[in-house]
């Protein structure tokens, strides 16, 4: 079993690394491999809704790391993304590559657990939280909780180390992400498979 860990920050060994670094070493103890990927190093186009991508499986847009992200996905079999908190947000290019990567590669998403972590200096973590999760509500995925909402707080990597309840927080999410993917897996071996949810239906709300 595999997670990978999507660090949304342009700091490569900021905050949101630090938090997302306890829960791969919590993922870790459980026996489950990860790997952290730098999302926030280099800008990420938005989605244009130009459709191209349906089928495909990938964006049009191959010029940015989405589109490698989609095919590290396809191999996983949980997720997490982390985020700094930016005016009460997360960061802008982490929701762009996610637009992206789940409106194109969805069906290498779907049913696979997924959490999301927000490390912040003070405020603003619960509607960070929020817009990250709507990624994965909408695509059929667990949503992995822990014994707090899942946030951090600390202006620099360092002071990561001072948040006791959030540190906590991090690695019992670690612990429920291993917890829930070994369940899964014991599901397939038993003949419990994802549901078959049909075609999807979409109806707009404005007719002639």
């Amino acid at each position: 079993m595999k997670v990978l860990l999507f660090n949304g920050s342009v700091h490569g060994n900021g905050t949101t690394f630090a938090a997302l670094s306890i829960v791969a070493d919590s993922l870790e103890a459980e026996g489950v491999d990860t790997e952290i990927v730098q999302l926030g190093a280099k800008p990420a186009r938005d989605c244009i809704a130009c459709g191209g991508c349906v089928g495909k499986g990938k964006c049009v847009f191959d010029t940015d790391c989405v589109n490698e992200c989609i095919e590290k996905a396809a191999s996983a079999d949980g997720f997490v993304f982390g985020s700094p908190v930016y005016y009460a947000h997360p960061n802008g290019q982490l929701l762009s590559a996610m637009d992206r990567m789940f409106y194109a590669g969805k069906e290498n998403f779907a049913h696979k657990p997924a959490a999301a972590i927000v490390a912040a200096r003070r405020g603003g973590t619960t509607a960070s939280l929020d817009a990250i999760q709507k990624h994965f509500s909408i695509n059929q995925m667990p949503v992995v909780s822990s014994t707090y909402w899942n946030m951090i707080h600390g202006a620099t990597a360092s002071d990561i180390g001072q948040d006791e309840e959030g540190k906590q927080t991090m690695v019992n999410l670690g612990k429920n992400m291993a917890w829930l993917l070994k369940c899964i897996a014991a599901g397939k071996a038993a003949g419990i498979n994802a549901p078959d949810v049909g075609k999807i239906i979409r109806t707009n709300f404005v007719r002639k």
